[in-house]
This record gives C-alpha cells, structure tokens and sequence, in this order.
C-alpha cells in the first residue's frame, strides 16, 4: 500500500473514532439530514394546494349571485369559508390572514346582466403571498367564466342562435395553453424536490467547515497531518476526513430522491442516475468549499459564517423562484458562481424536461472539476495552516 493509500485510510479511522466519540457530530451527517429531508418532503406531500379559504361579500342576494358562490365552492382549489355584509369586515379577515382572498358581488349585479350590461365582480386577494394568490385567481376567473358563458349561451339559445355558432361567436379566437414539463403543476416534484438539495449543500459545507476547523479551533492539525505534511500527504488526509460526511449525505441524498420519485410513483422523462451524479458531485464540492474556507482562514467561526453565507440564500439566487435574467448585473454574477444554481439546473433538465444528457452535461463536469480543483486548493492551504502552529487554538 502506498505512502497516499495508508494515510488516506488513516485519516478516515481517525475521522471514525471522532464521529463515535461525539454523538452530536455524528447526527448533524446522519440521522438529522435524514430527518430534515423526511419532513420537507412531508411538508410538499399534498402535491398542489387544496382548499384555500377565502371568503364572499354577496351585496346583490339574487339567484345569480347565489349560483356563483356555489360555483365558487364547487372549485376544488377553494373553500368558501364565510360570508361578509361590508368592506371592512372582509378587509379585516384579510389582515387577520383568515381568508386569503375576498369575492366581491356588487348590489346591481343581477339587474345589470338582466339589462344585457356587462357587470363586474371584484376579488380582493393578499398579492404579499404570492403562490396563494396566483391559484386563488386562476380559480376564481374559472368558476367566473364558467357562469358568465353559462349566461351568454342561454341568452343566445332562446334567440334561436346555434349552440356551435355561439360558441364560436363568443370566443372566435382561442388560445391553446400545452403545458410541456411539470403538467400538474405538482409542487412536491417542483418544490421540494428542489429545497431538498439546497438543504443538504447547507448541511454538506457545514460539515466541511466544521471537520477542518475542529481541528484548528483544538490545536489538532499537527496529530492529524503531522509536522510537516507534503501536498500529497495533505490530499490523502483530507479525503480520508470528509469521506464519512460524504458517504453519509450521499446516501441520504439518494434515498431522498429515490423516495420523491419512484416512492411517489413518479418515474422522470430524463436520466435519474444523471442527476444522483450531480448530487454528489454538488456535496462533494460543498464540503470542500467548507474545508477550505476553514483552511483558508484557520478559524472555525469565519468558515461557519462563510458558509451561511455562500448557501442559505443560495435557493433564492438559483433562478427556481425568481428568473435569473430578471435580476440585477450582479445578483445574476453571484448566482452563476454559486454551484447549486447550476445543480438544480440539471436536476430540472433531467427530471421535468427529459433533455438529452448532453445538455445538462457540462453541469455535472463542471461540479466534479471544482471539486477536484478546490480539493486540491485546501490541501496547498492546509499545509500551509501547519506552518503556522501560532495560530492555532483560536476560535
């Protein structure tokens, strides 16, 4: 066995017999992950919301009026929850987020379609949550356009007209929406399937961070890497380190997509075993970002603040929530040096779109080149970090 292979394999027993002896440590690369993915993808299980509360300030009281709140209840993305007699009374509720969005039925509305007059009815919704309001206004345009062509076609009827020729004549141009990817509109598959990773490359550079600024905080780094390691030396003892933390977020990792996909009967167009491989590749490389931040400034609570740092918002800048080409110059720099920006593209090219692999391939390159080049980084800076025994022991 070489010089690399035998300090490889010691660093890793070394890594064992630490993670046995501190059973906290051994749960934040464990059963904690575990747990966490578990309840996120419990959290999405409904899939699309159901049943959202809102509420109906009927001011007309005619049959008409009656006809839509029972549209409006019959709408499965609804629950009609209450009945207001005024303005403030619904403006209220809304504050108090016990509806999220109000219907509005004007006094004259039945006496105005009875006149052949178009007549309006408002929705006040809370635009500040905005997955909430987008459904609630997808529905209730539904269940409203339903009644008022119900209205048109009756009326047309008794004239004699047609009910094809109606139908043509209310509506001669049509749009024909064909949602491509996603066509549920499932927000489990869209997502927690995209929280998941980012919460393990949170968890994946904490672990970094933490493994190498133990070292330094307890003044270890010469037990661990000897007097004067080589960078060859320091390579082998750092992949003996983080394989544990690697195996372990990996395996949970993949347990966690193979439940959200095949668990819940959910077989992606595109190549799973693709997207596995830039799962890992986003861990891997997540972990040595957090040994080298912690190599590179020989302090535990800088590497740990830099790692809040780089991946908490990392989710908010990958463009999933909000378009990457709408944002400023730089928020969109930030996002593309960010590695889960473009895991979790990938991961949507190979889940929902089923691309060809050439497509996401420079992806999953591109994440297991930073790793190599990084890794390779916090060795040059650890053999660096034993030249300077003064500075260890600092916090």
């Amino acid at each position: 066995m070489t010089s690399f292979w035998r300090t490889l394999l010691s660093s890793a027993l070394r890594e064992a017999r630490r993670l046995r002896a501190c059973p906290w440590d051994l749960a934040m690369v464990s059963w904690v992950p575990l747990l966490a993915c578990a309840v996120m993808a419990w959290i999405f299980s409904a899939g699309l919301p159901q049943q959202l509360p809102i509420g109906l300030m009927d001011q007309d009281h005619s049959t008409l009026s009656r006809q839509l709140g029972r549209f409006l209840s019959a709408t499965p993305g609804l629950k009609l929850v209450t009945s207001y007699d005024d303005t403030a009374q619904a403006t209220q509720a809304l504050r108090r987020t016990e509806v999220y969005a109000v219907v509005s039925i004007p006094a004259d509305f039945s006496r105005q379609i009875k006149l052949g007059q178009a007549a309006q009815v408002t929705l006040l919704h809370n635009a500040q949550l905005g997955t909430h309001s987008g459904l609630i206004q997808r529905d209730v345009r539904t269940a409203v356009a339903t009644l008022s062509a119900g209205i048109e076609m009756s009326a047309r009827n008794k004239r004699g007209q047609p009910a094809l020729t109606t139908r043509v004549a209310m509506e001669p141009i049509q749009t024909q929406l064909v949602t491509l990817f996603n066509v549920s509109l499932n927000y489990e598959q869209f997502l927690a399937a995209a929280l998941i990773p980012a919460l393990l490359h949170i968890l994946a550079m904490t672990a970094g961070a933490w493994a190498v600024g133990r070292e330094l905080r307890d003044a270890t780094l010469g037990q661990w890497l000897g007097d004067s390691p080589g960078w060859s030396g320091a390579s082998a003892a750092l992949l003996g380190k983080l394989a544990w933390p690697l195996l372990s977020l990996g395996l949970v990792s993949t347990a966690s997509l193979l439940g959200l996909t095949w668990g819940r009967g959910w077989f992606p167009p595109g190549s799973l075993a693709w997207v596995l491989l830039g799962l890992w590749g986003l861990l891997a490389l997540s972990l040595v970002m957090g040994a080298a931040v912690a190599a590179g400034t020989l302090s535990l609570r800088t590497a740990l603040s830099a790692t809040g740092f780089i991946t908490a918002p990392a989710f908010a800048f990958s463009g999933v929530g909000f378009p990457l080409q709408s944002m400023p110059v730089l928020a969109r720099g930030w996002a593309e040096m960010l590695p889960y920006t473009h895991y979790i593209r990938l991961q949507m090219e190979q889940l929902q779109m089923g691309a060809p692999l050439r497509y996401s391939s420079l992806s999953l390159a591109g994440l297991w080149l930073a790793t190599a080049v990084l890794g390779a980084l916090s060795a040059l800076l650890l053999v660096r970090a034993t030249r300077q025994p003064a500075r260890w022991g600092g916090r």
